[in-house]
């Protein structure tokens, strides 16, 4: 099995992202504590969400990230992808902004969940199979593990996405607009659910939005964004 690498803290300074000589986002700095969640809260297009994928080492092709991005004392940036892409789901996660496409249409959810438990952690079929369930039900699906994601709402495929982050068992979260497209009462039920289960698991969070409503019920420690800068 693979247990997830532990880390103190996550410090981002002079983040700079580019594509060819145009620069996007420059000089992007924060530093995150574990317990301590950040929120990046920004207009669409502020890159907030870059800012994400340069931590998870999954930017688009044809963007390049310089600066420093630090896991404890490991700078990210200075090493090669491939040990970046290692850490995806064993320390850090990530919850896209349309879980509805993030989901394989063909593939009920219980597969979609069970395979993390099989490939990521190396378990067998019969404790994939109890992994997922139990995973599942800590989100609410416990009784939907057989249906696709098409037969489920938004705010349902939104659960499946978190159960797949569970069944990683990361140490950083970040969550990417994870209120998008949903209604009011739903955007609640899925940050109580978030914020309730990175507590329950001692995970370290960085939530991205553009809701301030949303930062100020939620969050102590903002990092403003707007134009690629933090103002």
């Amino acid at each position: 099995m693979n247990a997830p690498v532990r880390f103190q803290s996550l410090t981002v300074s002079g983040l700079g992202i580019s594509s060819g000589d145009t620069t996007i986002v420059r000089d992007v700095a924060f530093t995150l504590a574990q317990g301590r969640p950040v929120t990046l809260l920004g207009a669409s297009g502020s890159g907030k969400s870059l800012v994400a994928h340069a931590i998870m080492g999954s930017l688009p092709a044809g963007l390049v990230a310089r600066g420093v991005i630090k896991l404890d004392d490991e700078d990210l940036l200075a090493k090669s992808l491939e040990r970046t892409r290692a850490r995806w789901g064993r320390t850090i996660a990530i919850l896209p902004q349309e879980p509805w496409l993030a989901l394989d249409p063909t593939m009920r959810i219980a597969g979609q969940v069970g395979e993390v438990h099989r490939y990521l952690h190396g378990r067998g079929s019969a404790e994939a199979q109890t992994s997922m369930r139990a995973d599942l039900t800590e989100v609410g699906l416990g009784n939907r593990t057989q249906a696709y994601p098409h037969e489920l709402s938004g705010g349902m495929c939104q659960r499946v996405v978190i159960a797949l982050a569970l069944a990683c068992n990361p140490q950083l979260l970040i969550a990417d607009e994870p209120t998008t497209g949903l209604d009011v009462t739903t955007q609640k039920a899925v940050m109580d659910l978030i914020v309730e289960l990175t507590r329950r698991r001692s995970m370290s969070t960085i939530l991205i939005t553009h809701d301030l409503g949303l930062a100020a019920a939620y969050c102590d420690r903002v990092v403003v964004m707007e134009k690629g800068r933090v103002v």
